[in-house]
């Protein structure tokens, strides 16, 4: 099993969790100060970025198992579980918000010390603009979507707390109370946001998505400079699953070659994707150029001969 060992993706997301820790008992204590259902909108999504950091770490651990007879292709997968376990959390933080700041949108109270209250919650913000840099730098680095995913959701709670610390400052100035449960439901609003786009990143993930643009540009150019020396490719399928990246494809050469050649052209092949690409799966499939069945053999899967 993976430890959570200096460089791995998990120990990151331990330092998010202990960062997550941290800030959401500032905001807590900010929110006991003032009062203000504002900052208490912005101390449960704190709350939610330890739910999902805790739930990130123990993603990446089961991510980095190697694989096994069970799981050949890996475990790589499970990091979607951490996104879709986050997106779910932002929905009942969301839901817990409007639960309390309805109340104060009939009834407005006035804050206690928000000033107090105020430079606690940009404290906190200041962590969590920290940590989600290093984990958005370490996510690129190992290809993680639990770590971008925490780095993003991270983010937005710095956007999130900018807006409620300005808003509230001016409920404190212009004592206009009612703005107070308002910028708790807008807050509310944007986390039903968050969570969706969160879902449909993991579902999206769960559901083998192909390459981005991107990299397929960089495999097509490749078989380019192929394709210039008479071999040509289809039925080419990328799939993407955690951090690894999968590609299949057809390989079309001339038929009076002898398996070394073809086999000596596909390890050149796969080399240079991987050069290009970085570590990526490949699974080769060659067939003569010349045959004309060859041409048509795009079919994911094998079916048996009907009997006559």
């Amino acid at each position: 099993m993976m430890s959570a060992q200096a460089g791995s993706p998990a120990r990151y997301a331990l330092i998010s969790a202990a960062a997550a820790a941290v800030t959401m008992a500032l905001k807590f204590a900010a929110w006991h100060l003032s009062g203000s259902v504002g900052l208490l909108s912005d101390a449960f999504e704190s709350f939610v970025n330890l739910g999902a950091s805790i739930v990130a770490f123990l993603s990446l651990r089961w991510a980095g198992q190697p694989p096994d007879d069970e799981h050949a292709f890996g475990h790589d997968k499970a990091e979607y579980f951490s996104s879709g376990f986050e997106g779910a959390l932002v929905f009942i933080a969301a839901l817990a918000i409007i639960y309390s700041a309805w109340p104060r949108l009939l009834d407005p109270q006035p804050l206690d010390r928000p000033v107090i209250g105020l430079a606690i919650s940009v404290l906190a913000s200041l962590v969590n603009l920290v940590v989600a840099r290093l984990l958005l730098r370490n996510a690129r680095i190992h290809r993680s979507p639990a770590l971008e995913a925490d780095a993003r959701h991270l983010l937005s709670d710095v956007w999130t707390t900018a807006g409620i610390v300005l808003a509230v400052g001016v409920v404190a100035l212009s004592g206009w109370l009612v703005l107070d449960a308002l910028i708790a439901i807008a807050v509310a609003a944007y986390l039903l946001l968050t969570g969706f786009r969160l879902l449909r990143s993991s579902a999206r993930g769960l559901m083998d998505h192909a390459w981005t643009a991107e990299e397929r540009a960089g495999l097509e150019a490749v078989l380019a400079e192929y394709r210039a020396q008479n071999i040509d490719f289809h039925a080419i399928r990328t799939r993407t699953a955690g951090s690894r990246r999968f590609v299949t494809m057809h390989v079309l050469v001339p038929g009076a070659w002898t398996v070394q050649q073809g086999h000596d052209l596909v390890e050149a092949i796969e080399l240079a994707v991987a050069t290009r690409l970085g570590p990526v799966a490949i699974l080769t499939h060659l067939e003569p150029i010349e045959d004309p069945v060859s041409q048509d053999d795009e079919q994911l899967e094998r079916f048996a001969p009907e009997p006559p």
